[in-house]
């Protein structure tokens, strides 16, 4: 009786392990779709003609499908549940990859990245609640670990792989979304077998779409710290992808497509590295610690574009990836922490609305700025701008850390 005890438990454990490790390819798999465009930026700039602003709010836009997904289906998987949620994100994320394929004129790049911001938002709530509820309540905090580090190596693989079948085989802007489109239909028929956790699930009519941000009151405190953190992490990445294409094109005169992805592959694999090693570092000391090298991170990337150099851009995109590996992870623990059981799924994404948001605001203000004055302007004002913000963080963290 017990040995047959003892292989049920095994066998539970072991179907966790799996599902788990679904999930997480899920996640990995979707934030995979906003990178792999990385590297095709200036093919498509060439082949449809548009200007650098225009290559701006490409890049950004997808920001509207993401809190479009937050703020109006950010807790939908609390009511209908992680599976059928995460299925619908496969499918729009498979519907974007589409999109992508044929895309003729800048409107189907539009279109492609707000659908491809819409699958991620749905998802990235859905799956990192999902992870935490497969964890037995001994082991939640590593539900942070696995889907930040997992996020990050999506990132990474997807912007690397771009480059190398962009820079070494045909079809530059076609291959890379046929395999893509492989890889998402491959892990969408594996979340639909993956057991759901919601334990009564209901229907989609009990889903309000009414837009909101909600945190309950008796944490809203308590939200602040991580929110502001995610935010200013984020910022960061989102300030390091609006400039390195144009450090490494008009700076270091670098046109190699897989330089490109590559670099963001470091920027990747360094978060994701540094999200493991530093797992039992306390989650409210790493996010001071994210704020406080937010600063030298941010002067090495204008460093490395004024001095025109390669070993300083490799040095700034590491400090990059720290930064966002102890802020997000740190961020999205604390939240994981206090997030009310019935509510985890909404106030997981009400967090990724403050990264998201944080993430495309640099983009845009560089992009205007480079365009109207010149791209060093751009990196100085926006490097001043997240130098203030982490101090002012700073400082409100250091004083309410208790």
């Amino acid at each position: 009786m017990a040995y047959r005890d003892l292989a049920h438990t095994q066998e539970g454990a072991d179907g966790n392990a799996v599902a788990i490790g679904t999930v997480a390819a899920m996640i990995a798999v979707l934030f995979a779709g906003s990178t792999v465009l990385t590297p095709l930026y200036i093919i498509y700039k060439q082949q449809f003609g548009f200007s650098q602003i225009t290559l701006t709010l490409v890049y950004a836009v997808y920001v509207v499908g993401n809190l479009g997904a937050l703020l109006m289906f950010g807790g939908v998987s609390d009511v209908i549940g992680r599976r059928p949620a995460a299925v619908a994100a496969m499918i729009i994320a498979i519907l974007s990859a589409l999109v992508f394929l044929f895309a003729e004129n800048v409107l189907s790049l539009d279109v492609a990245r707000i659908l491809s911001g819409l699958g991620i938002g749905i998802g990235a709530g859905t799956g990192t609640a999902w992870i935490a509820e497969l964890l037995p309540d001994a082991e939640r905090s590593r539900a942070s670990v696995i889907t930040t580090s997992t996020n990050f190596l999506g990132l990474g693989f997807g912007a690397l792989a771009s480059g190398l079948l962009a820079q070494y085989e045909p079809w530059p802007l076609r291959l890379i979304f046929i395999a893509y489109l492989a890889a998402l239909v491959v892990v969408t028929i594996l979340v639909w077998r993956t057991r759901e956790t919601v334990a009564k699930p209901g229907s989609l009519r009990h889903v309000s779409l009414r837009p909101q941000l909600s945190v309950p009151e008796e944490i809203r405190a308590s939200f602040v710290a991580p929110a502001v953190t995610g935010f200013g992490a984020m910022a960061l990445v989102g300030f390091y992808a609006a400039v390195s294409p144009s450090i490494l094109a008009q700076q270091l005169y670098e046109t190699n497509h897989t330089v490109a992805g590559a670099l963001f592959f470091e920027l990747a694999i360094v978060t994701a590295v540094s999200i493991v090693m530093l797992m039992r570092m306390q989650s409210s000391k790493a996010m001071l610690a994210a704020l406080a090298l937010m600063i030298p991170s941010v002067l090495l990337v204008v460093m490395a574009q004024m001095l025109a150099s390669m070993a300083l851009m490799v040095a700034a995109t590491a400090c990059c990836g720290v930064v966002a590996a102890l802020g997000y992870r740190g961020g999205l623990q604390v939240v994981n922490e206090i997030a009310p059981e019935d509510r985890r799924a909404e106030l997981v994404s009400s967090f990724f609305v403050c990264c998201f948001t944080g993430n495309a605001l640099p983009v845009i203000g560089v992009g205007i700025i480079s365009t109207y004055v010149n791209a060093v302007a751009a990196s100085l004002a926006f490097a001043g701008m997240i130098i203030v913000f982490a101090l002012v963080a700073l400082g409100f963290g250091l004083k309410h850390r208790h």
